[in-house]
């Protein structure tokens, strides 16, 4: 398979920056025997009694940090002061302090007891091992650098971090989100699902924006369950697929949970005949990882697999999820799920009806393809 098969146009005002004013509100393509235009409402009349869904508990943290690199001492080797009469409006400049963005996206082992972080930070060719940021009062340290990624060493104890980062950080948006408007107070509640509770995604499952207590409440009177997994959302979601060959690409790795209660949970469903709805493709990443030829068995560790067509789905039958990019292993994941060619016309029809596109935008309902 060539990553070029999972191209599609898509034009640039049916991407979502915006949430839907009501959670709820969002339209839901369900895609089975045919493709059928429907609202994130309409779940309480598809789906049936016996029926169960899993969903990913993971909470965002506000990794998204914006502050600036303190004055440097030297310059070019050198005091600022002795910079020559050339240099010295860019070493002023340099001791102003540079404009820095970091998205924390991996949680390092701590340091003499102190929070380490991996990031992508910008301007990355500004910084330097050494180097002292400060973001809103939150003080640190960059003490790697690796292309794009840069370790931070921040000055508080690992146990005080969460507390500090709270103040400190926003909600850590997609870029094409947080570039077009920035970041607002309201994405604090809006980019996080109403039953997060595990800290620790750097981006949100988004499948689960949908939902609210309203709903599950109907959803629930109509006999149909509920069951947690926790899997913790790494910035590999935002990475593209930079082979030509798929087989060639390497899936970044995540780390979540499959508790002995949710696996029994599961097992009953299957054996009263309900269905099983992974809601995002997190939680049915997590479910395959979790599969152990018979049935989902408790988990706990990093899984790295990768979806695509060919790819047996055995967890599940159903899979809501958001519409995806072009080129994407998420993309490459629902076509392996409902079939490539009917994703591609699911897609189609989706582009000409104008739904919304990824993180804020509407929703899938897919059946899994016999």
């Amino acid at each position: 398979m060539r990553t070029s098969d999972f191209d599609f146009e898509l034009p640039e005002e049916l991407i979502a920056l915006e949430p839907p004013a009501e959670r709820t509100d969002a339209r839901m393509l369900h895609v089975g025997d045919g493709i059928v235009d429907r609202s994130v409402k309409d779940l309480v009349e598809v789906l049936r009694a016996g029926d169960l869904l899993v969903l990913n508990d993971t909470k965002v943290i506000p990794a998204a940090l914006e502050g600036r690199r303190l004055p440097r001492e030297d310059h070019d080797g050198g005091p600022a002061g002795q910079a020559t009469p050339a240099e010295a409006p860019r070493a002023v400049s340099q001791n102003q302090g540079v404009v820095v963005e970091a998205n924390l996206i991996e949680h390092l082992e701590p340091r003499e007891g102190r929070a380490h972080w991996r990031s992508f930070a910008r301007p990355g060719k500004r910084l330097k091992v050494g180097d002292r940021l400060d973001f809103r009062g939150l003080t640190a340290e960059v003490v790697a650098r690796n292309g794009m990624e840069t370790d931070i060493l921040f000055d508080v104890a690992e146990g005080d971090f969460d507390g500090a980062l709270m103040k400190a950080g926003m909600p850590p948006l997609p870029p094409y989100i947080a570039r077009k408007r920035g970041v607002r107070e309201d994405d604090r509640e809006r980019y996080q699902t109403v039953y997060a509770r595990e800290a620790g995604s750097v981006a949100a499952p988004t499948a689960g924006l949908h939902f609210t207590d309203e709903l599950f409440a109907q959803l629930e009177a109509k006999g149909v369950g509920r069951a947690y997994v926790t899997l913790h959302v790494g910035a590999g979601t935002f990475l593209p697929v930079s082979t030509d060959d798929v087989s060639d690409h390497k899936m970044h790795s995540e780390w979540g949970v499959v508790s002995e209660e949710t696996a029994a949970a599961i097992a009953e469903t299957r054996a009263q005949g309900g269905r099983i709805i992974a809601v995002g493709t997190t939680s049915l990443r997590l479910l395959e990882s979790a599969w152990n030829g018979e049935k989902v068995a408790p988990f706990r560790g990093d899984t790295d697999i990768f979806l695509k067509p060919g790819d047996k789905f055995p967890s599940t039958d159903l899979l809501m999820t958001n519409f995806h990019l072009p080129k994407s292993t998420l993309f490459m994941l629902v076509c392996g799920y409902a079939g490539t060619e009917e994703m591609k016309a699911a897609y189609a029809h989706a582009v000409a009806e104008k739904y919304r596109f990824f993180s804020y935008g509407d929703a899938c309902l897919l059946e899994k393809k016999a």
